[in-house]
């Protein structure tokens, strides 16, 4: 393939513009088969299970003969990823929504790394550039087609929402298996220690949690739908944003041309998304300063003996208070057996 794009081999492969063996080992053996079989024991066995050799034996064919069709390990978690994501996405709104639409691509990003768990554990080494990855992104702009955004905007959301429903199947994912581990005893998750929690969990050291521990909250089930909840927060923040634009607010974007742009006008437009505000460096200053300050430091550890010692007097507080009750259980114990003893 003489005019194919200059591209590395595992992206040509992802493309289908690499150029394939001419003499294949036997004529069943093709990528795609490749491909499925690393993906039917990653879903069964974890991507750890997955290797060159285990896929050839597998396929009944030899290490090497794999080598011809896919050079490395890692083109081959590639193009496993990007046959997880070859699914269709849920179709446009008519009219257009961007709200419902991009809360339909979270979820649904969500629900392909939930069909395939081991996908999250590949690292990410550089920006998206497979076809599939792609058509992701192209669909997650369309939810935006209607929105005033400009195009650095719209990618910025897309980055945002994507983000965050990798984060929260991350998190569902490793639950899911700590779970599996734990065959099947779901009080690995933490609902099962509620009572321990509210001994050890002292309202010196972490006065705002020990409400939710005395209540239950920390450690049950709420009513609140986490995953959910969040995405819709995360959602409210760019509808703000996108009220926003439309009203006229300058872009954070360098209004590269997108349905949004708008024209860069008076200094507040210039200035807009360029130089960041300093007291954004406050924070991680701040950081800084408290890891590395020998008298914070100090100071830190000076508050950590002191609640050492407070948490030593509440163990001795609580002791006392246990003796107490048994002294009391005792002596009711004894008043009712004389009484008992007096009436016989």
């Amino acid at each position: 393939m003489t005019d194919a794009p200059d591209l590395p081999p595992r992206l040509a492969l992802a493309w289908g513009v690499a150029e394939r063996p001419e003499r294949a080992p036997k004529r069943e053996l093709s990528i795609e088969r490749i491909v499925e079989t690393a993906i039917e024991i990653a879903d069964a066995d974890g991507l750890g299970a997955v290797s060159m050799a285990k896929v050839a034996q597998r396929l009944g064919f030899t290490t090497m003969s794999l080598y011809r069709y896919v050079t490395s390990k890692d083109d081959l978690l590639l193009l496993m990823q990007e046959a997880a994501l070859d699914v269709e996405y849920p179709p446009p709104h008519d009219p257009a929504d961007w709200r419902a639409e991009l809360r339909e691509w979270a979820q649904f990003t969500m629900a392909t790394f939930a069909s395939h768990p081991w996908f999250l554990d590949i690292p990410v080494t550089g920006a998206p550039l497979t076809p599939n990855n792609l058509r992701g992104a192209d669909s997650g702009l369309r939810a935006l087609r209607s929105t005033p955004l400009d195009d650095e905007e719209k990618m910025s959301v897309i980055l945002l929402v994507s983000g965050y429903a990798r984060n929260a199947a991350r998190l569902q994912t490793d639950l899911a298996r700590a779970v599996a581990a734990a065959d099947g005893d779901a009080t690995v998750q933490g609902g099962a220690w509620a009572d321990a929690l509210r001994e050890l969990v002292d309202e010196v050291r972490f006065p705002y949690l020990r409400p939710l521990v005395e209540a239950g909250t920390y450690a049950g089930e709420g009513d609140i739908d986490d995953t959910a909840w969040g995405l819709e927060r995360v959602l409210d923040g760019i509808a703000v944003y996108v009220d926003a634009r439309a009203a006229g607010a300058p872009g954070a974007g360098g209004n590269s041309g997108g349905s949004g742009s708008t024209p860069a006008d008076g200094p507040d437009a210039d200035d807009a998304g360029s130089a960041p505000d300093p007291r954004d460096a406050v924070a991680p200053v701040e950081v800084a300063v408290h890891l590395k300050d020998p008298k914070v430091k100090k100071a830190t550890l000076r508050r950590r003996d002191a609640e050492r010692r407070v948490r030593e007097a509440q163990k001795k507080v609580r002791e006392l208070e246990k003796a107490l009750r048994e002294a009391q259980k005792a002596e009711r114990e004894a008043a009712r057996a004389a009484v008992e003893k007096a009436r016989a």
